[in-house]
């Protein structure tokens, strides 16, 4: 059963498997999101394979980790009745609302230019980077919101048919499903009719996941102070 936090964390994986669809078809093959993929193009580039723009991978890699690094120092202290701080809630707030304003922009402004590009693709880095981070005290492995490697195997190996339990088997196989959802999303708006919309759409899907999350906290903190 999906309850709590689950549902609103899935929300932000579909947003993830977005975002990464669209900077991987329309910011030159690059992950915003996915940084094992990142690491391996960045390999085979330096390998001498050709069309993969290794400066791109290293921009994503490294905003990735600086987001993550920031989201953390400003979480680290929180505490409190809900599982999440208020600062992690404002971090996804704020991630919301730069991928929103970069939609927007990228609407108005045209096809990023080279320069645009790679600061399109840090600044999302550094929002799923933040995401990953802020979600994190949450406590549900499952659901990083940016990865699904770990809960593939979570999933296969817990499963009956490797002798398991079975156990949480809906939370992982929604988490798979959220994040091909999102990229299946936003593949065919950026195929079909345009990255920015692709990335508006991404926003708004970041956005409801964040809205639900804070209903989520706000129900924790009145649960608190009514047993209290």
């Amino acid at each position: 059963m999906i309850k709590g936090y689950e549902g609103p964390l899935l929300v932000l994986t579909v947003a993830t498997g977005a975002i990464d669809g669209v900077s991987y078809l329309a910011l030159d093959r690059v992950f915003t999101g996915n940084m094992t993929g990142n690491v391996l193009f960045i390999g085979f580039g330096l390998a001498g394979a050709s069309g993969l723009p290794v400066l791109n991978n290293l921009v994503a890699l490294f905003a990735f980790m600086l987001g993550a690094v920031l989201a953390a120092r400003l979480t680290r202290t929180g505490s409190g009745p809900a599982k999440l701080p208020r600062a992690a809630l404002a971090v996804l707030v704020g991630g919301s609302a730069l991928t929103l304003a970069l939609a927007a922009l990228w609407l108005g402004t045209g096809p990023p230019g080279e320069f645009a590009m790679l600061v399109t693709t840090g600044l999302l880095a550094l929002v799923l980077g933040a995401q990953a981070a802020a979600v994190r005290h949450v406590g549900i492995r499952d659901l990083s919101t940016v990865v699904v490697t770990m809960t593939m195997v979570n999933l296969s190996a817990d499963s009956r048919v490797a002798g398991g339990a079975g156990s949480a088997w809906l939370r992982r196989f929604g988490a798979i499903f959220a994040m091909g959802l999102g990229a299946l999303a936003a593949a065919l708006l950026t195929l079909r009719v345009d990255g920015a919309i692709a990335l508006l759409m991404a926003g708004v899907v970041m956005a409801v996941g964040t809205a639900m999350i804070a209903g989520v906290r706000r129900r924790e903190i009145t649960a608190a102070a009514v047993d209290a």
